[in-house]
């Protein structure tokens, strides 16, 4: 292969995406913390996947239609940085029919870039590394069948080097997880220029079907919110004239009939979201212009009453909204009775996309829109959804756990000015203690497999045979006697009874301090403690 073409660099990218899903678990365990919340292989074969649904056109078209779609689809700080090295790498091949070996070999340059502009402070060995060593050491080849071989050994040396580069990698035994990822990518894409077939199957990231609450709109009941309706609508030839149409005419018209409308034209595809209460008047009239791609109409009374939202989230003129992320039933109705005027059903294991903050924007159309990630691995999503929703301000919160966001709620003054929110939240905060329990999977220097082990930010500090000694000696090792207030949040495998034995015992540990137990039913970590 002389060239690359946007039917070849499809084909290369889903080849990635079928590495990768073979070794996702394996990547999923290479995880600092001898805990099970290892998710990168998921995040970043999700994020990829949603970028292979493109369809192939000229080169740079191809490849901006791939970054678009990671781009929305991009779960965890593993799947953002993905997305943004394949948005440097659509940069760098942008407006070309097809590529010969240096152009493309620009293009990786551009990636190399993009990636480390998408992390404020850019730790080395880590995914960044890996990718920076490699594209370095492949460059100058002969063809893409020699790149692609240089590229892959020479990746393979930087990850098994980047636990020298990276004290936390070396202590857990682990190489990073992130490059892994990126390594299993450019080997499924090697794979393809040496004959190899990419069949990559949608199951992980097509979004997952979802119950209709039946009750939740009833005979008697009236449409107030109408449908929030999407779709592709792919152009035709033998109804319009495609070199000379006029998209504004389209646009122009869905604006006059419906709210909330996000209209886009890449080629011959045009993507349309628009809230109506005609549905069918809007799709009949747009077939005038092609056929329909793919169609999904929701009643959106159906996700007022999900969302336990009142009217005034869907009037205009509202100064403030919230969006939070939460795991475990119990912690997502207290998060809406608190607040919250979006839940994002999401957390450790399973990060919500882009996409899903969004949507979640869409829903609430606030002038001013709070966003609490409550997960440090939802973060940077949240950012870049935030970096690309134009209709509102949007402020991130950096909530790292699901305790700092039940205590950004509860401090929450929905009074104030937005500026003065965003800082006393983000100063309360700094000042916050937390501290998680959960259990070891492998064995490590920490403890022995089964064990249940206390560790706050990336520092585990205890471990015990048992989960109320090893919550004690957390909350002994992070000082909770000269905290007033600490809020202890359940998660989903403790009994109601051994949660309340818990919390007296805490109380009279540590009686200066004012312990609250809250009900999460969050997965993964057994206990998080939050000191105030």
């Amino acid at each position: 292969m002389e060239t690359l073409d946007g039917a070849r660099f499809l084909s290369l990218v889903r080849g990635g995406g079928v590495r990768l899903n073979e070794q996702r678990q394996v990547i999923n365990d290479l995880n600092v913390f001898p805990i099970p919340d290892g998710d990168t292989g998921d995040n970043m074969y999700m994020t990829l996947e949603a970028g292979c649904r493109a369809n192939p056109g000229p080169l740079g078209d191809t490849a901006a239609a791939v970054s678009r779609g990671m781009l929305t689809g991009a779960r965890g700080n593993s799947g953002v940085i993905l997305s943004r090295i394949f948005a440097g790498i659509a940069q760098g091949l942008s407006g070309q029919e097809e590529a010969d070996l240096t152009a493309f070999e620009h293009a990786m340059a551009c990636g190399v870039e993009a990636s480390y502009k998408a992390v404020a402070t850019p730790v080395e060995g880590t995914i960044l590394t890996v990718l920076r060593e490699g594209v370095a050491a492949a460059e100058g080849s002969s063809g893409f069948a020699e790149y692609f071989d240089r590229l892959c050994k020479a990746m393979g040396v930087s990850l098994q080097h980047t636990p020298e580069l990276l004290d936390v990698l070396k202590k857990a035994g682990v190489v990073d997880s992130g490059g892994a990822g990126l390594l299993a990518i450019v080997e499924g894409m090697r794979d393809v220029l040496h004959g190899g077939t990419a069949v990559l199957p949608l199951e992980g990231g097509a979004p997952a079907s979802q119950a209709v609450d039946l009750d939740a709109f009833t005979e008697d009941s009236v449409l107030e919110f109408g449908y929030c309706t999407e779709f592709l609508l792919r152009l035709q030839r033998s109804k319009v004239d495609l070199e000379h149409f006029d998209e504004s005419v389209l646009s122009d018209w869905l604006a006059a009939h419906g709210e909330s409308l996000v209209f886009f034209r890449d080629g011959s595809i045009v993507k349309v979201h628009v809230h109506t209460p005609s549905p069918g008047d809007i799709l009949s009239h747009c077939q005038r212009y092609g056929e329909y791609l793919t169609v999904k109409i929701e009643n959106m009374t159906l996700q007022h009453h999900e969302n336990h939202m009142d009217e005034r989230y869907h009037t205009a003129g509202k100064t403030l909204g919230v969006v939070a992320v939460a795991a475990g039933a119990p912690l997502q109705q207290a998060f809406h009775e608190m607040g919250a005027d979006v839940v994002i059903e999401g957390g450790q294991t399973m990060n919500p996309p882009v996409q899903a903050f969004l949507d979640a924007f869409d829903r609430i159309g606030a002038e001013c829109i709070l966003v609490l990630p409550d997960n440090g691995n939802i973060l940077l999503t949240a950012r870049q959804a935030a970096g690309l929703y134009e209709k509102a301000r949007i402020e991130v919160i950096p909530t790292r756990n699901l305790g700092e966001g039940y205590f950004a709620l509860a401090s929450l003054d929905r009074d104030e000015a937005p500026d003065q929110i965003v800082a006393e939240l983000s100063g309360a905060l700094q000042e916050t203690v937390t501290g998680m329990v959960s259990r070891a999977i492998r064995d490590s220097a920490a403890g022995q497999t089964g064990d249940y082990l206390g560790f706050s930010d990336k520092d585990i500090l205890c471990a015990s045979p048992g989960r109320l000694p090893a919550l004690v000696e957390l909350a002994r090792r992070l000082n909770a006697g000269d905290h007033d207030i600490a809020i202890l949040l359940s998660g989903a495998d403790v009994p109601a009874d051994e949660a309340a034995e818990a919390t007296d015992t805490l109380t009279r540990t540590f009686p200066r301090t004012e312990f609250s137990l809250i009900e999460g039913g969050q997965p993964v970590y057994d206990y998080i403690l939050l000191l105030c």
